[in-house]
């Protein structure tokens, strides 16, 4: 806590706080400021000034300062479609939080680095795991009931400060600090900003982190919507923070500036107040905004401006009150890992397992009718922590959970990897670990390692002889002393490359082979080795389920392997060894269970062919095993429910970096094909019935409601859980419309033969979309299905709703903005200048843009182009067909890359679709009105 020697108004409570940040402002120096405009804020020692730093993980529990309770992973906490839960989890977070705080207030921050509110627009996505649904009204959703708990619930303080990442259009990690999102209007407005605004709107987030990715070829970190829309959504000061080492980016990777002091000036005025920037070492910053200070590139308003953003926060927190004030200032230190935690993580772990199929009832398992229970697979007995996750304090796995159930003596568990050795090709030498974990080669019966296929041609190797994964130290040596793969460079995993009769060892994170000389190391050029297989994983392991009544496999990914922050996946495919693992078990036992523990969806189309019964989750965390063998037996009804969309394959998927859901049609609102396992998916122990629906209206207008209900009835013979869903769709529009859009859910448990009714609100404001030829949102006339169901595409009630709305008028060329296209090809989004707007740029010859419903009559015309090609250019403008329709009139164009005015005449009349087609590539159009 800052002390005070005096009582200044800033440190009086009964004040405004408005007025407490101005007396609080005005007593600091230039340098004071500077230094608070960093991650690390430096103390003000005169002022009672505490350090302070922002940036506290805890996206699914605190992390990385040591044991605390471990929730499952993000994505898995919104498959429970249970927000009053994981208000719950928030809540409990934060007390975490404020303990460790309370222990190392310099250390620990109270601005805390979640949730993260992206939409999960990918399953490719390396941090799938950290979001919660591809829907971005069900992400905001969950994402205000975690930051709720996350912020505490009294009128004046904060428990702590949640900080919403990654803004925006972020679902890649390939080049991550150098691609640009391709964000046409409607997608931005209707699909990645409400994700943001609900959380923000609701006081469930008082900051903001801008992501490394360019949107529109501009740097996130620099995008005008930060100023003019986030901080339009609250009367609080909005705390913007950069995501670690992304100043550097501006002026280093993107050569968006020239240097730093531009840079950074740039992010400043843009609206980012803390800069994470050199760990702890805030003096190249403040050196960067002395000069941009010192140069005129910035004022010091702008410098009081987000002053106050960091400080504001620090008033909520209580920082500047007498502690009797702050509820949470005095939280008891059991609090971390206390029972009552323990029991929400049981809680979220098990309302978060997804039933995708089941058939022949073999489930749920009778425990007295089962003799012997085989559980196999890699991830059968072990939990597995993701780069954000805390250190497990204890964890039950899916073994532990079954042999709590059964007892060790029904239970027979088998890992199902591969035993191998590794000879160097045409001698009797192998590669075999020494009893001090170096890797060297000889003779002898330390020569096993255990091979674990993760996907994405990466494996990892494990000792026989000591248990600990093969890795590479700092200085190069092989050794394994490792429990696996780990660590934000991860040092653990391997390719084999094979070449005919032998393989290579390929280290994945140096890229360099495995060699022997006199030692064994890396270099460039590897050693051929011949791959000799002792045990056999998946025929061990149908050895072990032919003699069970029921096999349990459990498959997945590795959290910190193919598919984790900076890595793609390039597929959905299960790992090789593991599908043929899953295809061993079941030739030998009909009654095989796969479970799937993952950060994201796989492509099992097989599995949902032939196996009986197919689960999944995300990551469970430390009471993953108890809350699985609750599902398994019976105990708890199978209550997750997907919030993802599973392809049957990648091929099903745009480019990774399209992120234009709409031309694409990409997610649940726009996919055209039959999924493997639909967004809403998730299967119960017992049956329900759906009936009844009724509307409160057939119509209503602009600024009406209509209330929708039905009737949920249970008609099987046991309790079970359901997630009764809303979705709606537009039938006739001026624009392509969502297929079908979530719009409302309710969770319900019900017992054998109950019914309840059911009422959701859809509010006709909530309909509308954004209407990009008048840069605003719109509600049209028209009408709209009402669907129930179990999820996207089992419904099982409709009707009809018309809205009375508007209907969009014809386009003039008083202003025609480039980007308020209609269709385009071969085109993405550039920067207008480089401050703000938005323009297109052509990607080839003959790439064009169209825009429907133009009223047409003779006027003369501006164009706003440019040319960043060598040579000169032209847009042609077209009636109705980019190829062959009227040649209304072209643009040149000469080489420049800034914008400047085209003008000419345009002749034609009438109502048509006019098209603007480019000559070559890296031409730029920004805009097309009338001359005055």
């Amino acid at each position: 806590m800052s002390t005070p020697a005096l009582n200044p108004p800033f440190r009086d409570p009964a004040r405004p706080v408005r007025d407490r940040l101005d007396d609080l402002l005005g007593r600091l120096t230039t340098g004071e400021k500077l230094a608070l405009l960093h991650q690390h804020q430096a103390p003000v020692h005169r002022l009672g000034l505490d350090s302070f730093r922002t940036g506290t993980e805890a996206l699914h529990g605190v992390a990385w300062l040591g044991p605390a309770t471990v929730f499952p992973q993000a994505v898995g906490l919104a498959t429970t479609w249970n927000p009053d839960l994981v208000r719950d989890i928030g809540s409990a977070v934060g007390d975490e939080v404020r303990v460790f705080h309370q222990k190392d207030p310099a250390a620990v921050g109270l601005n805390v680095w979640a949730p993260v509110v992206n939409p999960l627009r990918d399953p490719r996505w390396g941090r799938n795991e950290e979001g919660y649904a591809e829907d971005p009204w069900l992400t905001g959703v969950i994402a205000t009931a975690y930051g709720h708990g996350l912020a505490g619930d009294h009128p004046t303080y904060l428990k702590t400060a949640p900080t919403l990442k990654h803004f925006l259009a972020y679902n890649n990690e390939t080049d991550r600090c150098t691609t640009s999102s391709n964000l046409p209007p409607r997608v931005l407005h209707d699909y990645e900003l409400p994700a943001f605004r609900a959380p923000i709107e609701a006081g469930a987030a008082v900051a903001v982190m801008p992501s490394y990715n360019l949107v529109n070829g501009r740097p996130a970190h620099l995008s005008p919507l930060i100023n003019d829309v986030l901080r339009e959504w609250t009367d609080d000061d909005l705390l913007v923070v950069s995501d670690a080492y992304a100043p550097a980016n501006l002026f280093g990777l993107q050569q968006y500036h020239p240097d730093g002091p531009t840079a950074y000036a740039a992010a400043l005025k843009a609206g980012v107040d803390s800069f994470t920037q050199d760990d702890t070492n805030a003096g190249p910053s403040i050196e960067r905004l002395t000069e941009a200070l010192d140069r005129g590139l910035i004022a010091m308003a702008d410098v009081d401006t987000a002053v106050r953003h960091a400080l504001a926060i620090r008033f909520r927190l209580g920082e500047f009150d007498p502690a009797e004030l702050d509820p949470y200032r005095s939280l008891e230190p059991d609090l971390v890992n206390c029972p009552a935690h323990r029991g929400l993580a049981h809680e979220a772990a098990r309302q978060s397992i997804v039933l995708l199929k089941h058939e022949c009832q073999v489930l749920p398992l009778n425990a007295s009718a089962i003799k012997r229970l085989a559980v196999i697979g890699p991830l059968a007995n072990t939990v597995s922590a993701d780069w954000y996750a805390g250190t497990l304090p204890y964890q039950v796995t899916a073994l532990d959970g079954l042999v709590e159930r059964l007892g060790s003596d029904r239970v027979e568990y088998c890992e199902g990897v591969d035993r191998i050795a590794l000879r160097v090709a045409g001698s009797a030498s192998y590669l075999t670990i020494g009893a001090d974990g170096v890797l060297r080669v000889g003779d002898d019966e330390h020569k096993w390692f255990d091979l674990f296929d993760w996907g994405g041609n990466a494996c990892a190797l494990r000792s026989v002889r000591n248990g600990q994964h093969l890795t590479v130290a700092d200085d190069g040596s092989l050794l394994a002393d490792q429990p696996g793969p780990n660590g934000w460079e991860v040092k653990q995993t391997f390719r084999l490359v094979v070449s005919g009769d032998t393989v290579r060892v390929l280290h994945l994170n140096s890229g360099r082979y495995v060699r022997v000389d006199d030692a064994v190391g890396l270099g460039d050029f590897g050693t051929d080795f011949e791959l000799e297989v002792l045990v056999d994983g998946a025929a061990e392991a149908a050895e072990v389920a032919a003699r069970a009544d029921v096999a349990i496999v459990v498959v997945g990914n590795h959290p910190m392997v193919n598919g984790r922050e900076t890595e793609d996946r390039a597929d959905l495919e299960l790992p090789t060894a593991q599908d043929r693992l899953i295809r061993s078990v079941h030739a030998v036992n009909s009654r095989t269970v796969l479970v799937m523990t993952s950060s994201y969806p796989f492509a099992v189309g097989w599995a949902q062919q032939h196996l009986p019964a197919v689960l999944w989750s995300a990551h469970g965390g430390q009471e993953y095993g108890r809350a699985l063998a609750d599902v398994l037996f019976g105990d708890a009804d199978p209550a997750g429910r997907l919030t993802q969309t599973w392809y049957h394959s990648a091929a099903d998927l745009p480019d990774l970096l399209d992120y234009d859901i709409i031309a694409t049609d990409a997610t649940y609102l726009y996919y055209r094909g039959m999924p493997l396992y639909p967004f809403g998916h998730g299967l119960s122990y017992t049956t329900f019935a759906y009936g009844d629906l009724r509307l409160s209206s057939a119509s209503i207008p602009l600024d009406g409601e209509v209330r929708v209900s039905f009737t949920v009835t249970n008609t099987g013979d046991r309790a079970g859980s359901e997630i009764a869903q809303l979705y709606t769709h537009q039938q006739r529009s001026r624009v392509k419309q969502p297929l079908r859009q979530l719009r409302g859910f309710r969770r319900l448990t019900l017992l054998p033969g109950e019914s309840t009714e059911v009422e959701l609100t859809i509010a006709a404001a909530d309909l509308g979309f954004w209407d990009a030829t008048r840069d605003r949102r719109c509600v049209e006339t028209a009408r709209h299905s009402i669907m129930v169901g179990r999820s996207s595409t089992d419904t099982r009630l409709a009707a009809t709703l018309d809205v009375q709305g508007e209907r969009i008028p014809a386009r003039t060329l008083e202003h025609l903005a480039a980007t308020s296209f209609d269709e385009y090809s071969a085109i993405t989004l550039t920067t207008a200048t480089p401050e703000r707007g938005d323009a297109v740029v052509s990607l080839e010859p003959g790439a064009w843009v169209s825009y429907d419903d133009v009223q047409l009559s003779p006027t003369p015309y501006r164009a706003s182009v440019a040319n960043r090609g060598v040579t000169q250019a032209t847009i042609e403008l077209r009636l109705d067909d980019p190829l062959h329709g009227e040649l209304l009139d072209t643009v040149q164009v000469a080489p420049g890359r800034e914008l400047t005015w085209g003008s000419g005449r345009l002749t034609a009349t009438g109502l048509h679709t006019l098209y603007v087609v480019f000559s070559a590539p890296e031409v730029v159009f920004e805009e097309l009105c009338q001359s005055k």
